[in-house]
């Protein structure tokens, strides 16, 4: 993809990895991946205007039903469209209908002339071992998402393909979102992946290599995320109750991005 003019506007459509849970807090503020990228799109034009919609905790129906309309009501030239991790872990996780609310935002950005970016998302039980029934179902979504990009001709960051992804200095304690770390190296590939002059491939390199554990550390590990995170994430779900109840855009209007502080 070649381009001649830098991006004026991008709007970041999604759920909480797009929000930025894991770089920073609701106290002093998200930073996250999209708006990493931002910053990165602002070193070649800083009077780039950025929206972040994302909500946490929404399903791709949801982002699709409450997010797409003001995304293309802020007429945005770049969008990146990140959702379907919340499906995946739904009992009813059905990947042609969520693949299905994703292409439907593929096709109205990409028909209103917005160049869309994507991603496809690394095997979870890497991070979660006790996910292994889960690993079909990310194959499945991931199959789907690269199809219906290509029908689109929308950028995919291709996550999925590179070992690093399921390093868990990238994630955070809860193996959910992402780290800082994470969050920095995630935009990093989606600035490469639209081809911004100033960022290479290293994004994908590995980290160096950690020291070994025993056995006992890791059920031991296992034990404390299960009551630590897993438990409260089943007790919302059994509760009908979602993270992101009551919660709105941190950025729903196109503003300046400022520089990191």
């Amino acid at each position: 993809m070649k381009r001649d003019e830098p991006y004026g506007r991008y709007v970041a459509l999604g759920d909480s990895q797009t929000e930025g849970l894991g770089d920073g807090d609701d106290t002093t503020g998200l930073r996250g991946w999209a708006d990493r990228l931002a910053e990165h799109l602002a070193v070649a034009n800083p009077r780039l205007q950025y929206a972040n919609l994302a909500v946490r905790g929404r399903l791709a129906g949801q982002v699709r039903a409450e997010q797409l309309a003001p995304a293309l009501a802020l007429r945005p030239d770049l969008a990146t469209v990140v959702a379907g991790v919340n499906d995946v872990m739904r009992p009813s996780f059905d990947a042609a209908r969520v693949v299905g609310h994703l292409e439907a935002m593929f096709a109205a950005l990409t028909d209103s002339g917005t160049r869309v970016v994507t991603v496809t998302f690394p095997d979870i039980t890497r991070v979660v071992p006790l996910a292994r029934p889960l690993r079909s179902r990310v194959h499945a979504l991931n199959a789907g998402i690269r199809a219906a990009a290509a029908r689109h001709d929308a950028v995919v960051v291709e996550i999925a393909e590179h070992a690093f992804a399921a390093d868990p200095r990238l994630w955070t304690v809860d193996r959910l979102h992402l780290s800082p770390l994470g969050h920095e190296r995630f935009a990093a590939a989606a600035a490469h992946a639209v081809r911004l002059p100033a960022v290479d491939g290293t994004w994908a390199d590995p980290l160096p290599t950690l020291p070994a554990t025993t056995g006992r550390q890791a059920v031991q590990a296992e034990l404390h995320w299960l009551a630590a995170h897993l438990g409260p994430w089943l007790g919302r779900r059994l509760r009908g109750r979602s993270s992101g109840d009551g919660r709105e855009a941190k950025r729903p209007r196109l503003r300046v991005v400022s520089p990191p502080v």
